[in-house]
């Protein structure tokens, strides 16, 4: 194949976005022939089909007994705000971001909730100092970093015996990361991510330890309705056994439960997370023997295996300036976009000028080792562009 010949084979599946994502393989909506539409999410059966939600979401991400898990509004944005607006301010804070969303909790909990916070932060494609946290603190961070391709290890840096509470917003690694729940007390992620879900809903996952902090502190600012999980200084239970806050999509709801039994039909935690990995080995593999791209996370151990970052390394690309590299990398995302090839698959608006590929358990290996060589078709064609320019 010459630098210029389009490939012979396409993806089946075009959707590499990073969120909303791929549904999972064989989606129709004639798996959602059963969602109660039309009715009351405070019927018999809209209960009904909330609590197996959270149920089938206990079995497939392994949550323990005593961990509470509750469907709120707004996506994981609105599952991490109910907990920062909720349970912070009993001691100071420690904040990590190494990306675009922690970066955004972190403005939340400063200039917004004008707290007593220590920014632990590093750049696109790096972790801060994890050796550095204190965890006499309360501690919020990124298990996945969407927008950096970057990913903690392990929860081994998390003491168990700590003073604080840990909040990890894992909206991009639920379902394709083992998830240390015994080191976490407050876990958050939206279904659009690892199981294509339909956007708008978010899972709030509370520990004992967060339980407890919510039974005793009150914090010292208002609360709006939909960020209150107490009743009279006590727990709402009803929130965590599919009593939601506010009106659910019944439709989204019934689609959660359509990929999550796909989930069980897979092998479970296990079978999602193996499908993520292979997915990501294709991209590492293909960029081990492509001199012009390389991962954001210059470290293997900490590469993200669902929202994969990559920059553009070839020497006329970087020579170029700041302006003219982003333009480089948006005119192959068009260029796949165009072709119908892949969709959505450029860098967060905020991150590094590059690509990111979802591998997340939806999207399938296949399709993936479809997707290289139209990368260094659209490569080279628009590397051409620059030699006559």
């Amino acid at each position: 194949m010459t630098a210029n010949t389009k490939p012979a084979t396409r993806p089946g599946n075009p959707n590499f976005s990073s969120g909303p994502c791929a549904k999972r393989p064989g989606w129709t909506l004639d798996g959602l022939k059963d969602a109660p539409l039309g009715r009351s999410h405070r019927a018999k059966i809209g209960k009904a089909k909330l609590a197996a939600a959270i149920d089938k979401t206990r079995e497939i991400l392994q949550v323990p007994a005593d961990y509470r898990i509750g469907i709120v509004p707004a996506s994981d944005t609105g599952a991490v705000e109910m907990a920062l607006w909720s349970l912070l301010g009993a001691r100071p804070v420690d904040m990590l971001a190494w990306e675009s969303f922690g970066s955004g909790w972190v403005t939340d909990v400063i200039k917004q909730l004008k707290l007593d916070a220590r920014k632990l932060e590093a750049g696109y494609g790096e972790l801060p100092d994890l050796a550095s946290v204190d965890f006499s603190h309360d501690v919020v961070f990124t298990w996945n970093g969407t927008t950096s391709g970057v990913r903690v290890p392990d929860a081994d840096w998390i003491p168990a015996d700590r003073e604080g509470l840990v909040i990890c917003d894992a909206t991009s690694a639920a379902f394709a990361q083992k998830l240390d729940f015994a080191k976490l007390d407050v876990v958050t992620f939206s279904w659009q991510k690892v199981l294509g879900g339909e956007a708008a809903h978010g899972v709030l996952i509370l520990g004992p330890r967060a339980v407890e902090r919510l039974e005793s502190y009150t914090p010292a600012w208002p609360l709006p309705k939909i960020f209150r999980m107490t009743k009279g200084g006590k727990l709402n239970e009803g929130i965590f056994k599919g009593e939601t806050i506010n009106t659910p999509s019944m439709l989204c709801v019934e689609d959660y439960i359509d990929a999550l039994d796909w989930a069980a039909s897979v092998g479970g935690l296990d079978g999602l997370c193996g499908r993520a990995d292979a997915n990501a080995k294709v991209l590492a593999d293909w960029a081990a023997k492509t001199p012009w791209v390389d991962f954001l996370a210059a470290d293997p151990a900490i590469r993200s295996n669902t929202s994969v970052c990559l920059k553009i390394v070839d020497p006329a690309v970087t020579a170029l300036d700041e302006k003219a590299q982003a333009a480089f990398a948006k005119a192959i995302v068009s260029a796949l976009d165009a072709e119908g090839v892949a969709y959505d698959i450029g860098s967060y608006r905020d991150a590094p000028a590059g690509l990111r590929i979802w591998c997340g358990a939806t999207v399938e290996a296949g399709d993936l080792a479809k997707l290289t060589p139209w990368l260094d078709w659209a490569f080279e064609a628009e590397k051409a562009k620059l030699a006559t320019a």
